[in-house]
């Protein structure tokens, strides 16, 4: 069976296609493929979309080496969208971003969202288990600060050092304050988020390891709060 005979192209030949990391579900980018964009992507594992501006048939990632190998292909129910989840190698998005949608509109306003891994080519973003997240974020932090990448958000906090750092945390920190009075789960979440990672750029910029105050707290473990509090005034 040829999924190009299956799938219901528009008026131009065309159908939008939406990569996904196969990894963790992240939006890379959306593109269009024709009849033989999708064919050529069965035929090589590698994902391959039609340019509508250059009106040619493209490999995602032929000159800049940002490659995507296709590990499952999706199609909805009416048969005229497609999904590649794809194993993404560097960044997706031509402006070094790890996706294309790197910006959100956010009470009222236009934000960028910290890229993932975009800054740094050649890397295949597997995340592990949730155990060991704070420090597969504490290593990335540490190569940004020590490359520090151009267009990296985290590698310009680095750059104008630790006031700004603490004035960031201070910011999240407030957002965190507003998510939880809005009683909203998805808000807390997403803005708790935000000022674990910016606690971790803080960490990275004093050579603090994550597992440093997982220790502190595992020692506070089973102990009274009144008491360790005591502790600390002798």
């Amino acid at each position: 069976m040829n999924l190009a005979d299956i799938l219901k192209f528009d008026e131009n030949g065309l159908i939008p296609v939406i990569a996904v990391d196969f990894y963790n579900n992240q939006v890379l980018m959306l593109a269009y493929a024709n009849r033989e964009a999708i064919e050529k992507t069965l035929e090589t594992g590698y994902a391959h979309y039609w340019s509508r501006s250059r009106k040619k048939l493209w490999k995602k990632g032929e000159t800049s080496g940002n490659l995507q190998k296709v590990k499952q292909i999706l199609f909805d129910c009416d048969e005229d969208a497609v999904i590649y989840k794809v194993e993404q190698i560097g960044a997706a998005c031509h402006t070094n971003h790890r996706s294309c949608f790197y910006r959100e509109f956010y009470r009222g306003n236009i934000r960028e969202i910290e890229p993932t891994i975009g800054d740094f080519k050649g890397i295949i973003y597997k995340p592990k288990n949730n155990e060991n997240i704070l420090n597969q974020i504490y290593e990335l932090l540490q190569q940004r600060k020590k490359e520090l990448p151009e267009n990296s958000y985290t590698a310009k906090l680095f750059k104008e050092g630790v006031d700004k750092i603490a004035k960031k945390i201070g910011e999240e920190a407030s957002e965190v304050i507003i998510a939880l009075k809005n009683d909203s789960q998805g808000e807390v979440i997403y803005e708790a988020a935000d000022l674990i990672f910016h606690l971790l750029v803080g960490l990275t910029e004093k050579d603090i390891p994550p597992e440093a105050v997982l220790e502190e707290l595992r020692r506070r473990l089973g102990i009274s709060g009144l008491a360790e509090k005591k502790t600390r005034k002798q």
